[in-house]
This record gives C-alpha cells, structure tokens and sequence, in this order.
C-alpha cells in the first residue's frame, strides 16, 4: 500500500493575512502523515513593487513578469513570505524547508511563449518536477514549502503560477504516493451561487465542470483552477478538494473526480 502524502495549496490572500495564516498552518500542521505546502504572495509582491516604483501589469489574472518584476517577486515569493511560513510552520512543530523550484533542480520550466500578442516575460510554464527528490526530503522528515517560482536550467528563475505548480508537485509525487491535492482559498468551495457560501458544489466530474462552464456558473479564475484539478486527478492523484483554510481537515469543500 502506498505511502499517504498531502499537497495543499495555499493563496496569497490567506498567506498574507495574519488571522487566515495562523489558522492555516495550525490546521496544515496537524495534518496526519507527509505533507508539502505551496504558496502565492501576489498581494505583498504589488504593494512592494509600488514602494519600489515598479509598474504592475496583469492581463487575464496573469501577472507581466519583466525583468524588474522579477526582482520582486523572487524577494516577495521565495524571500519574505516562503520564510515568513517557514518560521511560522516550526513555530507549530513542523520541520519546513523553504524551497523554489531552482533548488535541487525541483522544477524547471521553459518561459511562455508569445500569446495572443502577448509576452509574459520570465513566466515559466512547468515542463518537469523531480519527484524522487521530493520523496527524499519527506522520507527524511522535512515538510516542502515551495515558493511559486521555477528556472529554466540556464541560470533564469521564472515566475510561476502557484496553482500550476501544486498540481504538477502532486501528480510527480503521486508516482510513489496516494496524493490527496488541496486548494485552499477564501470561499467554501465551487459555489453554484457565488453570494452564498453555502450553495457549495460537492463534487464535480469532467462532464459536470463543462456543463457548469456552459452555463456560466464556474468562470473566471475557477476555470483554470479546476482544469488543473482535473488534469491532477487524470494524472493518477487520488483526490483533489477545493475548500477554504479554516475547514482544512474536515473533508468539506468540492471533491473534483
């Protein structure tokens, strides 16, 4: 029977919160078995880019990563908040290891091309993640805390899309593991209305999330999030859950099969 390990992301807008954070980490903490934690910080990285006079662009919920962005979000990501959870973690009894996926070669990615007219700069688009290595630092008793940021293998990091990178870390390691995937964020669930927090979905297949899309009730960043859910599970991850942080271990939220 295979090992259990548990991979939960967590959004910048709880990470960057003090109430949401400590709730998260107290519930992430006491999560029975292996377990890897990866982060956004989107928030602090524009409130930091303005004090420093650097201009923010998204397009699509996507942030233009130029070169002095970039500057940024690797402080933001892999400096600040990557370390602010990992002395909060063993703070909790948890022996973290703040990682990107540059160390120990993790994750590489190559940079995204052009689109639509587009040029995201140093965005990555994830191409592999080494899962033995992951299963070496959990095997030895260290948590993951993995910052969303990646590099090419040619001495570039890239900004990488958090939710993108849960669900590749998860079907990696569900090579060797029976890998739960966890989205964490602010609401309950896939809510069928988004004004009420109790018409949340509790489960939701291919078939169902097309004809959700068709008829508009899961739209904007959901899409995206739920096709990752998808592709997770068709990867051989045996359960993803979207659910909000407070219900951490409870088993609520939306089952996506």
């Amino acid at each position: 029977m295979k090992q259990k390990v548990t991979v939960v992301k967590v959004g910048g807008k709880i990470v960057e919160a003090p109430d949401t954070l400590e709730t998260l980490l107290h519930r992430f903490s006491a999560l029975e078995g292996l377990k890897v934690l990866v982060h956004g910080g989107g928030r602090t990285a524009t409130e930091v880019a303005a004090k420093l006079g650097v201009e923010t662009h998204m397009v699509d919920g996507r942030r233009i990563t130029d070169a002095d962005m970039l500057r940024v979000v690797t402080m933001v990501y892999g400096g600040l908040v990557n370390k602010q959870v990992v002395a909060r973690l063993q703070a909790c009894g948890v022996n973290a290891l703040g990682l990107t996926g540059a160390d120990m070669n993790l994750i590489r990615s190559h940079r995204r091309p052009e689109r639509n007219g587009v040029d995201f700069g140093f965005v990555g688009d994830v191409d592999t993640v080494d899962g033995e290595r992951l299963a070496q630092l959990l095997h030895s008793g260290v948590t993951p805390v993995v910052a969303p940021l990646t590099h090419d293998g040619e001495g570039h990091l890239l900004n990488t899309n958090a939710d993108t990178m849960a669900g590749e870390v998860a079907k990696a390691l569900a090579r060797q593991f029976e890998v739960t995937l966890v989205y964490c964020f602010e609401h309950a669930g896939v809510l069928a209305d988004p004004d009420n927090e109790a018409s949340v979905i509790p489960l939701i297949t291919r078939r169902d999330f097309d004809a959700l899309k068709a008829q508009g009730v899961v739209t904007g960043g959901m899409l995206p999030k739920i096709e990752n859910c998808l592709s997770a599970v068709g990867a051989g991850v045996r359960r993803v859950v979207i659910t909000r942080a407070d219900t951490l271990q409870e088993g609520c939220g939306t089952t996506i099969e």
